[in-house]
């Protein structure tokens, strides 16, 4: 989504590293393109203007363009500026003293609120919450009927007394989770297409029967500026905790995101970034303006390694990459654990440097099926050749060929990339030391649970 904001902001910071000296002059040149930047981006143009000015303040002060890298002090202005803007640090739930912790998840109708729902009931799952999953949206077809199938997928309670009314489902739930031990109670409540009376006289009896402990607006990031606008009405109706802003894996321009916390008062506390029921992120302000600046984002990739991967089996791993004894089997399982941790484009992103070549992935619109190609070429091959690529011949070749539904030069292309991916990932485990053979004065690069 920031794509586009980070590709303009990385201009204009090179161009302020190419002139070693800054003048003041130079700081507001930059910042007039910072401007046009974020309006670009779609955000608020009260936010935008509020953000330059304190950047502008910040950037033409003396220990700024007096110290020996003005640029570079430049951009930690504007990354902390742009963290603050965010919300400045993660806002997490407020979790109840006295079980159970009730949250309300509220928005219009189509921002996907029912299947955050479920979103939001794995994550927490995941620290040790036992989530019930409230059915009180009774007047969207299928909605009782959707949260049911996702609380199938997840192995998760679903209350409903079906097209009872929502504040009675709300509140025999809460009961009903008391009786059995369930520490965590998600209301699906309904929504409209537009804000109206209506909507609000329900969600404010609901608010009032069952006292929320969190009481959560989904918006869509997609819809850019009246997003805002709706958390800001729905903030003044009923004092929102925090918000969930979804599709933010999509192409639109970014600008909710950017403008939301300012506007509303009210934290961003996750994001969603896909549509599958793990694509649910607690949002961190500093490593969004990293990403949005072109740093990546190290510690959500690792921590979503860590809660992928297995400890024993990657180290196990390392060890046969240290000893060049790296082979397809191995291969095809490191693969299988990447694709866990999301698309292909959102990891690469997370990597710092490594923007310009996700911005080319997605220009040549590289179908993440490929990957499928690549293992059922895999699995059309016996053990000895797994183990053994390099031993692969012709014949041999021909046989996997038939056996996946390839050609002969995919299997040759596989090989090619299968043995390149070894020396890279062969060169990674060198950086990982710290330094590989000259010790001193090597790069250190971030112990990944995956290399």
């Amino acid at each position: 989504m920031f794509q586009g904001l980070g590709d303009r902001l990385e201009v204009i910071f090179k161009s302020l590293k190419g002139k070693g000296r800054l003048t003041a002059e130079d700081v507001s040149q930059a910042m007039r393109e910072v401007k046009m930047a974020l309006l670009e981006a779609d955000v608020n143009f009260k936010v935008v203007k509020e953000f330059v000015a304190q950047v502008k303040e910040r950037a033409i002060g003396q220990d700024v363009l007096e110290s020996l890298s003005p640029a570079q002090q430049v951009i930690k202005i504007v990354k902390e500026e742009l963290t603050e803007l965010l919300g400045g640090t993660q806002s997490k739930i407020n979790i109840a003293s006295k079980p159970p912790t009730i949250i309300m998840l509220v928005g219009l109708q189509g921002a996907g609120k029912t299947t955050t729902a479920g979103k939001l009931a794995k994550l927490l799952s995941k620290q040790g919450r036992r989530p019930l999953l409230v059915a009180a949206d009774i007047y969207r077809p299928a909605a009782i009927k959707q949260l049911q199938v996702l609380g199938e997928q997840l192995k998760m309670p679903v209350f409903t007394l079906g097209q009872e009314n929502p504040v009675k489902i709300a509140q025999a739930a809460v009961e009903d989770a008391n009786s059995t031990g369930r520490d965590l109670v998600i209301i699906d409540t309904a929504g409209r297409l537009h804000i109206n009376e209506e909507l609000m006289d329900e969600l404010a009896n609901i608010k009032g029967t069952v006292k929320p402990h969190e009481i959560l607006l989904v918006v869509d990031a997609m819809t850019g500026q009246e997003a805002v606008n709706v958390a800001d009405s729905f903030n003044q109706k009923l004092g929102l905790d925090g918000i969930i802003m979804t599709k933010l894996d999509g192409d639109a321009r970014g600008g909710a995101a950017l403008s939301v916390r300012k506007v509303t008062g009210c934290p961003i506390k996750f994001a969603g970034m896909g549509e599958k029921l793990d694509a649910l992120e607690p949002f961190h302000p500093d490593r969004m303006a990293d990403r949005i600046l072109g740093m990546g984002d190290m510690l959500t990739l690792i921590e979503k390694a860590q809660a992928n991967f297995d400890a024993e089996q990657a180290a196990k791993l390392n060890q046969k990459i240290r000893k060049a004894d790296f082979n397809l089997e191995d291969f095809l399982d490191q693969m299988q654990q990447v694709k866990k941790l999301g698309p292909l484009e959102q990891v690469l992103g997370m990597i710092p440097g490594m923007g310009k070549l996700t911005k080319q992935l997605k220009d040549q619109q590289i179908d993440e099926k490929e990957l499928g190609q690549v293992e059922a070429i895999i699995h059309s091959m016996t053990p000895w050749e797994r183990q053994h690529p390099e031993r692969i011949d012709g014949s041999r070749k021909k046989r996997i060929a038939r056996g996946s539904g390839n050609r002969v030069q995919d299997i040759n292309q596989l090989l090619k990339q299968f043995e390149q991916t070894k020396k890279m990932m062969k060169q990674l485990s060198g950086l990982t030391k710290g330094g590989g053979k000259g010790g001193k004065g090597g790069r250190k690069m971030p112990k990944l649970p995956f290399f």
